[in-house]
């Protein structure tokens, strides 16, 4: 008897679904698992051809070499440079741990500035790049050569001129749109080495993945001051009708160095070499009496060093937890311990955009909102600009300002980075700029957000399936 096309094709999908059905949860999360299976059920063949394409966060053995080669290079320069054992400071035991996630130690002596305004944040930034005398070294996620982007550009070129050395890096997929390759002929131009991060192309050699990006910002100058957070060098308005709103912390002290390794790390993970600089981990001098370390994080990991260290902050929070970021979309653990928190007696709340310039996210963050309301989180819509700032404030005594969004992607695509600041000072300083967010928001009541439509909550709900793609 003659087999149809047909029903080769239907046995083809039950194979698929029933091999997958086995596959896809080994080593993963349940909730990636659930996600792809449920398309995988729904489309088993354009499911499995992108799940060979992007379904396991996986780098090139190449690369992961260079990942640890690089941690080996820290770990051997902390040997090589011993400071006092911090473990028993203002964060108690919980920079040990940080340590153990990300390879960096807590440092003192360190003043830390937040920076919200977006332009005079720029503005800091050139006005430091004009004072440099050595180095400038910069990697961002979003470089343009627009007004304010542009600003950069030109005291990088100034200081260039002036005989400083600087180097350059910038996310292939994150600039692409920007005018990238122009900006890099640009600065090449000049001599100023600039390199794109992880380059993405189906035919190109040595490509990364479209979807593994690095999401760092990060800006160093003379080993002596340091940049970190969620702002891009490019115009505020770039995505039309949502205007950014950033949090940047300007850094001095010796925490400087573990910026300058984790640009020197990701250079090095781009370039294949060091600069030939002696003086490339030379710790800078105490300046100020913070304490804080660096957490970088990203696929090159063995782990998902931020999700781990968050939930670790909040299942330790013993009165206040702060999160301000544009996307929520977390996993079980992670939720779960928003909610386990507030049964303690923590008062937690959330803080996200309320123009949100991906709508997919939007509808998936809401979903999680009536179970947020539900275990008695606060949540603060924030109205006058698309706040993009990503940062977290834990009790009176810990402060996180980064490029992290509380999202699977940030915890397992991305490379990100964090600053943690063991400081009473500058929590009090963020919390000012958290009671402006609190000031200027509709705060969410679980009887008004109950009376959304239905067709809404099932649009919120069906775009939540999709949480681990998004």
């Amino acid at each position: 008897m003659a087999v149809s096309w047909g029903l080769l094709y239907v046995l083809s999908e039950w194979a698929i679904r029933l091999v997958m059905l086995v596959y896809v949860p080994q080593r993963r999360s349940p909730a990636a698992a659930r996600t792809w299976l449920l398309l995988i059920f729904l489309l088993p063949w354009p499911a499995l051809l992108l799940y060979g394409a992007i379904g396991r966060i996986r780098f090139p053995a190449w690369r992961l070499a260079r990942q640890r080669e690089a941690s080996e290079i820290i770990r051997g320069w902390q040997r090589d440079h011993p400071a006092p054992d911090e473990t028993g400071g203002p964060g108690g035991k919980l920079p040990a741990l940080v340590h153990a996630l990300g390879d960096f130690r807590a440092l003192g002596g360190n003043n830390i500035e937040l920076l919200p305004d977006y332009g005079a944040a720029i503005a800091r930034l050139v006005e430091d790049i004009d004072g440099a005398a050595e180095q400038v070294h910069l990697i961002y996620y979003i470089f343009a050569d627009d007004e304010q982007g542009g600003q950069v550009v030109q005291a990088l070129l100034r200081a260039r001129a002036r005989g400083v050395e600087c180097r350059v890096l910038i996310d292939a997929v994150g600039s692409r749109k920007f005018g990238l390759e122009a900006l890099l002929r640009r600065l090449q131009a000049a001599g100023i080495p600039a390199h794109e991060t992880l380059p993405a192309g189906i035919f190109r050699r040595g490509a990364a993945r479209f979807d593994l990006r690095n999401h760092r910002k990060v800006a160093i100058v003379d080993q002596q001051i340091a940049y970190t957070g969620s702002q891009n060098l490019v115009n505020p308005g770039f995505v039309p009708g949502f205007p950014n709103e950033e949090l940047v912390a300007r850094v001095t002290g010796p925490v400087v160095i573990q910026l300058q390794a984790v640009f020197l790390q990701d250079w090095f993970f781009e370039t294949g070499h060091l600069p030939p600089d002696p003086h490339a981990f030379t710790l800078p001098a105490p300046v100020g009496g913070s304490l804080a370390q660096v957490l970088p994080s990203g696929p090159g990991y063995e782990r998902e060093n931020a999700q781990e260290l968050l939930v670790h902050l909040f299942h330790r929070a013993e009165r206040r937890i702060v999160i301000t970021t544009p996307y929520f979309v977390p996993d079980t653990p992670f939720l779960q311990a928003l909610k386990t928190a507030v049964r303690r007696g923590v008062e937690v709340r959330l803080v996200v955009a309320n123009p949100v310039d991906k709508w997919v996210m939007a509808l998936a963050q809401r979903s999680f909102f009536d179970e947020l309301l539900g275990a008695g989180v606060r949540i603060h819509m924030y109205r006058p600009h698309f706040l993009h700032a990503k940062h977290v404030s834990i009790d009176d005594d810990l402060a996180i300002v980064g490029s992290v969004n509380m999202d699977i992607r940030s915890f397992a695509l991305n490379a990100e980075v964090a600053l943690l600041v063991y400081d009473p000072g500058v929590v009090a300083a963020m919390r000012v700029v958290q009671d402006k967010y609190f000031a200027e928001s509709i705060e969410l009541t679980r009887d008004r957000w109950a009376q959304r439509p239905m067709w809404l909550r099932v649009a919120q709900n069906t775009a939540r399936l999709g949480d681990s793609l998004l």
